[in-house]
């Protein structure tokens, strides 16, 4: 699968449009890794539990935008969008949209 942020892929000719996907993942972060980052918020630092989450988060939802991408018989997905929410303050939201494209060299 390739994947670009851009709406054309360099070297490739955009065969045909399949739609627009997404790909979504919701996690929960739990009372501890909020106390360390609180902790962390007040003494500066970086918060390693909290960019863990939020990797994995993002791994989730392109692994759920390449699914949908296949399903549909795409070899790529251009125009991708990413964007990170909280929810309720505790849960965090990462959602990655793009448009499925058939494309060959």
């Amino acid at each position: 699968m390739i994947y670009a942020t851009t709406n054309i892929l360099e070297g490739y000719q955009i065969e045909k449009y399949l739609g627009v996907i997404a790909g979504e993942a919701i996690m929960g972060a739990n009372v501890f890794k909020d106390f360390s980052a609180g902790i962390r918020d007040i003494v500066g630092g970086r918060s390693g539990s909290y960019e863990k989450e939020l990797h994995q988060a993002k791994e989730l939802a392109m692994e759920d935008l390449t699914a949908k991408a296949e399903e549909l018989g795409a070899n790529a997905v251009i125009g991708i969008d990413l964007d990170y929410e909280t929810i309720r303050g505790s849960m965090l939201m990462v959602s990655i949209s793009g448009t499925a494209v058939v494309a060959n060299k």
